[in-house]
């Protein structure tokens, strides 16, 4: 495995295991990922897995306590903890789980289909097509709360975010942007073109889990129709 451990200003570090989003590195964040979760060193106060990278956040006056401290920087130490923490490092998963998304295509629902369809140069239902039958596998979770950053889509309908981001975005959209496919999780600025909408709540803090997506989940989008929206709607109120 290629790792890379790099300061981040002087209470953090960055473990960069490489520099292309593929589901083989992503692997390896979830893998690291999962031992810190389990090790939990005290002195680490949390950590931020992305799409090649996982930032650890330390305290630095925990370490000057410590009798290895010595005259390391807390840097230093800090990276050297984590190197024996890792040594035993295995790139072993548990099971995935996919979760089925249901989505109404177009219309309020999506008001940027027609912009992906011109965009590729097919129709609507092209593009309702190539994305329902997508390879999805979710690599993080940022930018608002359970956002899903979702690899996977066909490059076919790939369109480049919209030049004039709206200012509220309805909590469910599914948007494309680049390569990628997302939900937004909640009532949201965003940039991203709007194809569909699910009824699911991907984030709920009423929830044990608030977030229904996680990193390393696989996704399938189904379609439905406004009647069986409405349905799945009032079931999740």
């Amino acid at each position: 495995m290629n790792m890379n451990i790099q300061p981040l200003g002087d209470q953090a570090l960055i473990i960069d295991l490489g520099d292309s989003i593929s589901e083989d590195i992503n692997k390896q964040v979830r893998s690291i990922s999962s031992q810190l979760d389990q090790i939990h060193p005290d002195w680490m106060i949390e950590y931020i897995p992305a799409f090649t990278t996982i930032t650890v956040i330390y305290n630095p006056l925990y370490i000057a306590k410590q009798s290895t401290y010595q005259d390391l920087l807390p840097f230093e130490w800090a990276r050297k903890e984590l190197l024996t923490l890792l040594s035993d490092f295995t790139n072993d998963q548990n099971k995935t789980r996919t979760v089925e998304i249901p989505v109404c295509y177009g219309g309020e629902w999506g008001p940027d289909l027609t912009q992906v369809a011109s965009h590729n140069r097919m129709s609507e239902e092209e593009v309702i097509e190539i994305h329902l039958n997508g390879d999805y596998l979710v690599y993080m979770i940022g930018f608002a709360p359970g956002f899903p950053y979702i690899g996977g889509m066909d490059k076919e309908i790939a369109t480049p975010r919209r030049d004039d981001p709206r200012l509220s975005i309805p909590a469910g959209s599914v948007g494309v942007a680049g390569e990628q496919t997302g939900v937004y999780p909640i009532e949201t600025p965003g940039g991203w073109q709007l194809i569909g909408r699910t009824p699911l709540k991907l984030f709920d803090p009423e929830r044990d889990s608030p977030s229904l997506l996680q990193a390393g989940d696989r996704v399938r989008f189904t379609r439905i129709h406004e009647k069986e929206y409405k349905k799945i709607e009032e079931d999740e109120k």
